[in-house]
């Protein structure tokens, strides 16, 4: 029986909590064969960034090409991409190679507020890259930034935002409500049909590294394996919710650490 194989775009972390090294774990974690194609290397640990180093696009194109030209990909997580011209280089390959089930994950906004974006950059992920992703995954301050708003603040604000959201031409938005208050973190998924509410209990710890790259890369492992987009997403929030709550367990770095990707096989 052949395995199910996701592909993750993204950057990498030399530290392994987020990036590539978090989408790759997830795909373990949830019984699928991860493959990768690499768009930055980065200088990293639990403290923050020390630098960054672009891949250029034509050797993006190229680890596209070599995966999807032996592979048979399920499905596609695509991460922070934060130049125009690697965006394009992406879409290209995704219509070369006519990708399905694709998860956008845009990381736009830094935890400092910080925009990580060029404008041009921007423009090219809402007008070339979200019309071809069967998913966004964007958190509060992202689907603010998308839209040129104010971050909102309830959720009539979120559902509103999430359907003006669909008409950059994704058909499905899932609002990822971290950043919000209250005992439950809930992530809204929006489509043309309605809103879907997925809450989890709100964890208190310093170890949430890689949250969102492990959601939207746990997503695409449930749809790899021939998940609904409703189901893919909730067994993906529990997932992560779970690794969040087994972080504590793990003792990685000084800083803000990593969530505990293989806390179902812990025998701690």
């Amino acid at each position: 029986m052949r395995i199910p194989i996701a592909l993750t775009i993204a950057g990498s972390d030399s530290s392994g909590g987020a990036g590539i090294q978090a989408d790759l774990k997830t795909f373990g974690a949830s019984g699928v064969y991860g493959a990768s194609v690499i768009t930055a290397l980065t200088a990293q640990n639990t403290r923050g960034v020390a630098g960054i180093h672009e891949v250029p696009a034509e050797f993006i194109t190229a680890q596209i090409d070599a995966v999807f030209g032996d592979l048979t990909v399920d499905a596609v997580k695509i991460g922070m991409v934060s130049q125009r011209i690697v965006i394009e280089a992406i879409v290209e390959g995704l219509k070369r190679w006519s990708a399905r089930n694709v998860v956008v994950d845009p990381v736009m906004v830094a935890t400092s507020g910080d925009r990580l974006l060029s404008p041009a950059a921007i423009d090219a992920l809402r007008n070339d890259l979200i019309p071809r992703a069967q998913l966004i995954t964007p958190n509060l301050p992202e689907a603010a930034a998308l839209l040129e708003e104010e971050m909102a603040t309830s959720v009539d604000q979120i559902s509103e935002q999430g359907r003006r959201l669909l008409k950059l031409g994704c058909p499905a938005v899932l609002i990822k409500g971290g950043h919000g208050e209250g005992a439950e973190s809930t992530d809204y998924l929006v489509r043309a049909d309605g809103v879907i509410p997925f809450a989890a209990k709100r964890i208190q710890t310093k170890n949430t590294h890689g949250t969102g790259c492990s959601l939207s890369s746990a997503i695409a492992a449930g749809l790899a394996k021939g998940e609904t987009l409703d189901v893919a997403v909730g067994h993906a929030k529990a997932y992560v919710s779970a690794a969040i709550a087994a972080a504590d367990r793990l003792d990685v770095g000084h800083g803000h650490g990593p969530i505990h990707h293989f806390h179902a096989h812990d025998q701690a």
